[in-house]
């Protein structure tokens, strides 16, 4: 996968989560219906954005069935690795480290975080 991962915009990446949350292939106006509330959106803005997905290799579109079903073909998992992995890249030079003590030092993460992390970390090594 590499650098080929495209970052998602907001409103994809909404669209994205229902697809992901869903066990089944989903129809637009499923995803429209489960938006509604964050979105006021007609159903070709919708369309525009499940085409530009499917153009980046997230979803799929099955029409055998006479209606359009949506799947994703990039899992949860894979893309936020891939995001995860950019973000700190671009932002702490590939550093955990650095990002951490960033947030440390703005009072963005408490001593509680840390004790978590710490632990969390300790369980990986366990394993």
């Amino acid at each position: 996968m590499g650098n080929a991962l495209k970052k998602l915009g907001e409103a994809e990446l909404e669209i994205m989560q229902v697809i992901w949350n869903s066990e089944n292939p989903v129809t637009s106006n499923f995803i429209l219906k489960e938006l509604q509330e964050r979105r006021s959106w007609q159903l070709s803005t919708l369309m525009t954005s499940l085409t530009r997905l499917a153009d980046k290799g997230f979803i799929s579109c099955d029409r055998s069935t006479g209606r359009n079903l949506y799947t994703s073909i990039i899992s949860e998992n894979q893309y936020k690795t891939g995001a995860s992995k950019h973000f700190l890249e671009k932002l702490y030079n590939n550093s955990i480290q650095n990002m951490i003590a960033a947030l440390y030092s703005n009072k963005e993460i408490k001593s509680s975080d840390i004790q978590e992390l710490r632990d969390f970390l300790d369980k990986l090594e366990d394993e």
